[in-house]
C-alpha cells in the first residue's frame, strides 16, 4: 500500500511540476505576442480546458476523430509554447505571424469547445439506448413455461405413436422429443406436448 502511495504521489508531484511549467510557458507567449494583464494568463486556462475536453471525449469512446483533431490542436498549442520560450525565438521581438496565431487561438478554442460539447452524448441518451439490454421481456408476451399447452389433434397423436413406435423397434429405445420434432417438422412446444401423450 505504501508503495502504491508513493507512486501515486510522485506521479501527482510530477503531474503539477509539468502543468505549472506550461502554464508559465503559455502565459509568457501570449504576453510576449502582446496579450497583457489577464488576457495573459486566460491562454494556458483556455489551452489546458480544450486538452482535457478533448480526452474526455476520447476517453467516452464516441467521435473519437472530433476528440483526437482537438486533442492534438491544444497539444501543438501547448507544445509550441514551450519550446518557443526555450530561447528559439526573442520573446522581445516575437514575429508577426506568432501575434496573429496567439490573437487567433481564443476563436480556434471557443470553436472546439462548443463543437465538443454539443456533440457529446447526453446521459439519458447513453442510458436510453442501454436500457433494452437489461430490461425483460415485452409486457405483452409470457415465459414460455405460463403458455397455455397446444391442442393436439387426435390424428397427429397416432401418427407419431407409429412414429416412436418405429424408433423404439430400430434402435431399442423410446423416441426423444427433439427426434420426434425433427421427424414430424413441427415446432418444440407442439412437439413436447405430443411426446407428453404417447
Amino acid at each position: 500500500m505504501r508503495a502504491y502511495l508513493a507512486r501515486v504521489d510522485a506521479v501527482l508531484v510530477q503531474a503539477v511540476i509539468a502543468a505549472a511549467l506550461s502554464f508559465a510557458h503559455l502565459h509568457d507567449l501570449a504576453s510576449a505576442a502582446g496579450q497583457d494583464g489577464w488576457k495573459a494568463w486566460a491562454y494556458p486556462v483556455s489551452v489546458d480546458l480544450l486538452l482535457v475536453a478533448a480526452w474526455k471525449r476520447l476517453r467516452l469512446g464516441s467521435s473519437k476523430a472530433a476528440g483526437w483533431c482537438w486533442f492534438v490542436v491544444a497539444l501543438v498549442a501547448s507544445l509550441g509554447a514551450n519550446v518557443a520560450t526555450a530561447g528559439l525565438l526573442d520573446l522581445a521581438d516575437v514575429p508577426d505571424w506568432l501575434r496573429i496565431l496567439v490573437a487567433g487561438w481564443p476563436a480556434v478554442a471557443f470553436l472546439g469547445g462548443t463543437l465538443l460539447a454539443h456533440t457529446a452524448p447526453a446521459p439519458e441518451t447513453a442510458s436510453a439506448q442501454a436500457e433494452p439490454e437489461t430490461a425483460g421481456p415485452p409486457a405483452d408476451s409470457e415465459p414460455e413455461s405460463k403458455q397455455p399447452a397446444p391442442h393436439v389433434p387426435a390424428a397427429l397423436v397416432n401418427h407419431a405413436r407409429k412414429l416412436a413406435d418405429d424408433h423404439h423397434a430400430r434402435t431399442g429405445s423410446p423416441i426423444d422429443p427433439e427426434t420426434l420434432r425433427a421427424r414430424l417438422g413441427v415446432p418444440a412446444p407442439l412437439a413436447d406436448a405430443i411426446a407428453s401423450r404417447l
